[in-house]
């Protein structure tokens, strides 16, 4: 996913840029909230962006001028929302960029938008959708980590495609062509990442079921009875 350094036309590296920053901005003033009214979170908050951190320097090489990595960013989604993972994201693209050289400064905007943005609300939106119809924690977990990881590289390929389209058959031969050889490598890391999300949440059941319960992530009895209501 991580796009290389000055692989995306100047235009294309601003306009991902610019469409970026509003959910980084919300996000920052969602986290500054969290931190302050509940500073409790401040270590889960970190072991989250260590996670995606971790996850997503595994890197494998692709496509040209990209590659296939876990991005880590289902878990986060999933205790903190979406806006707050777009800033945990982002500062995780920009350290690799700095100290890893994966991805590049250029690139950020394209990189966050797709890892940090379209990733964690996808897959939050289907965390929330399969809780709604009462299906158990756990299942919801992994589909949420594997939706987050598998939507982030649909993105990256549509901004390859639109970058480089196909001399013959334009955007959507690009694009079949860029999502075919990202699936190879990444629907297994996208399977695997979700079952090392479901290990990683089983461990925080255990150890931090107070704050998990004031986050959402388990309900309380009166909540299992809603739920149970709804999916009725």
């Amino acid at each position: 996913m991580h796009i290389a350094e000055g692989f995306l036309p100047p235009a294309h590296a601003i306009a991902w840029g610019v469409a970026s920053a509003p959910f980084v901005v919300h996000g920052v003033r969602s986290l500054t909230r969290e931190v302050r009214e509940h500073p409790e979170s401040t270590l889960l908050l970190g072991a989250s962006g260590a996670f995606t951190f971790v996850l997503s320097a595994l890197k494998l090489p692709s496509v040209t001028g990209s590659c296939s990595h876990p991005t880590g960013t289902g878990l986060g989604a999933i205790l903190f929302r979406p806006p707050i993972m777009a800033v945990l994201g982002t500062i995780t693209l920009l350290f690799q960029a700095l100290l890893l050289a994966h991805g590049g400064l250029t690139t950020l905007g394209a990189n966050v938008f797709s890892m940090a943005i379209v990733g964690p609300w996808a897959g939050y939106g289907v965390y929330r959708l399969l809780r709604r119809w009462a299906v158990p924690l756990m299942v919801t977990v992994f589909f949420g980590a594997f939706v987050a990881d598998l939507s982030t590289y649909c993105v990256t390929s549509v901004q390859l495609a639109l970058a480089f389209p196909d001399p013959s058959s334009g955007f959507l031969g690009a694009l079949g062509k860029f999502g075919s050889i990202f699936a190879v490598t990444q629907i297994p890391l996208a399977v695997s990442e979700g079952l090392l999300t479901v290990i990683v949440m089983r461990l925080l059941v255990q150890s931090s079921k107070g704050e998990l319960t004031r986050l959402g992530v388990l309900l309380t009895r009166s909540g299992e009875q809603k739920r149970e209501a709804v999916a009725r």
